[in-house]
């Protein structure tokens, strides 16, 4: 109750005149009322509220979830695989000296269509010719002194035969061991000098077979692609990092075909006898068709790819060493399936694809991928041709989860 002050100092309990008494309890108890109103009708919202969400979520569980599926559908009989090649000539060789000289002429320029055999340079050797004229000169020698030791040794003959039948006491024994032992040193000498003519002789044929590198040949019937000499060069022999050569030529026909293969495409094309269709974009789409004729048989570890090789004939030289080429297989089917990269699922158990049945129902698929193209998966196990096969599927679907279709394989079904 409210204080008043009296006379005294002191405080007394203030004192209201009914009426407003009456008015104040009047306000307090209408007050009162308004917030009960209020908190009821807050309370009576937020449950309907909570029932319309209620209402809502067993609406939208009981409804099917729209999807959108594609068929899956079994590749052609012979699946296209396109890939990068170059071609290779079919010889490749790289033509040094065999002998030091000067180039004194040459015959064969770049582009130049060369015979085996035929004479591209000559080389003049005058060291090598002097050096084959000493030689010849020695054997000469050699010769001459394999005539004096067969006069020697046929004397030493002769005389050791006299000595020899002389009846005893003509001749004494010490004299007839010494014409037996002049004999037997003869024999030995003629020997020698037979040895160095013939030591004489390899030495001429030596330079005999150096003399025929004089005239640089062409070692296969080709194409010359490079010349590095002129009259009058220095040439030295060898192939040393310090040898300059004298020709680069090459064989074009017929004419290899090198392809890097990815492991994917091992198991069809690591065997010989694929067909294959070769292209090159200079050439107005000219198509080769060839076979693969050897592969690496070994995958590389570092680009996960081995080498394949096709031969094809090339008479009219078309196919140029070097040249980027496509080339195209026809792979066999091994039953595989074909679906977009957008169905596949990536669990913990592996990859798997959503699977519509004739109810509507989803199924998930347990799959094996047999190659991966990016935008297209190979797929050796787990989906038939046929197959409706869920697109970007929702993770809120379970399995046996009933879904609506709302367009195949693009389609818009009608009245979805």
């Amino acid at each position: 109750m409210p204080l008043s002050e009296n006379e005294n100092g002191g405080h007394s309990p203030l004192k209201f005149a009914p009426n407003t008494a009456r008015r104040l309890r009047a306000m307090v108890g209408g007050l009162a009322l308004f917030l009960a109103a209020g908190f009821i009708i807050v309370e009576v919202r937020h449950i309907r509220i909570d029932r319309r969400l209620a209402a809502d979520s067993i609406r939208q569980a009981a409804s099917a979830t729209p999807v959108e599926v594609v068929t899956a559908k079994s590749l052609p009989t012979g699946r296209p695989l396109s890939l990068p090649g170059e071609t290779a000539a079919w010889f490749e060789s790289v033509i040094y000296a065999r002998v030091n000289g000067y180039v004194g002429s040459w015959s064969a320029d770049i582009g130049d269509h060369v015979e085996k055999g035929q004479i591209l340079a000559s080389i003049e050797t005058p060291e090598l010719d002097a050096q084959l004229a000493a030689a010849k000169a020695k054997l000469r020698a050699s010769d001459a002194q394999v005539n004096l030791r067969e006069a020697e040794a046929n004397f030493a003959e002769t005389t050791y035969i006299r000595w020899r039948d002389s009846p005893k006491g003509v001749v004494s024994e010490q004299e007839r061991e010494d014409k037996k032992a002049l004999y037997a040193s003869a024999q030995a000498n003629l020997a020698a000098a037979h040895a160095e003519v013939n030591v004489d002789q390899s030495e001429v044929d030596r330079l005999n077979s150096f003399v025929e590198f004089k005239q640089v040949t062409a070692p296969y019937s080709g194409t010359i692609t490079e010349r590095r000499i002129d009259i009058g060069n220095l040439v030295s022999a060898g192939s040393s990092a310090q040898t300059t050569p004298l020709y680069r030529m090459s064989k074009a026909d017929p004419i290899r075909i090198f392809v890097e293969v990815p492991q994917s495409a091992a198991t069809d094309l690591m065997k010989p006898g694929i067909a294959a269709e070769v292209m090159a974009n200079d050439l107005a789409g000219r198509r080769f068709k060839g076979k693969v004729t050897r592969t690496a048989e070994a995958i590389d570890p570092k680009s996960r790819t081995f080498r394949a090789e096709i031969d094809l004939p090339n008479p009219d030289l078309a196919l140029l060493p070097g040249m980027y080429v496509q080339v195209e297989f026809e792979l066999p089917n091994n039953g595989a399936v074909q679906v977009p990269a957008s169905a596949m699922l990536f669990l913990p158990d592996g990859p798997h694809v959503a699977v519509v049945d004739a109810d509507s129902k989803v199924h998930f698929a347990s799959v094996a991928i047999a190659r991966d193209d990016g935008s297209v998966i190979e797929l050796s196990s787990g989906v038939a041709n046929g197959d409706k096969v869920v697109l970007n599927i929702s993770n809120q679907v379970g399995e046996g989860d009933k879904v609506e279709v709302t367009a195949i394989d693009g389609a818009r079904v009608a009245g979805k």
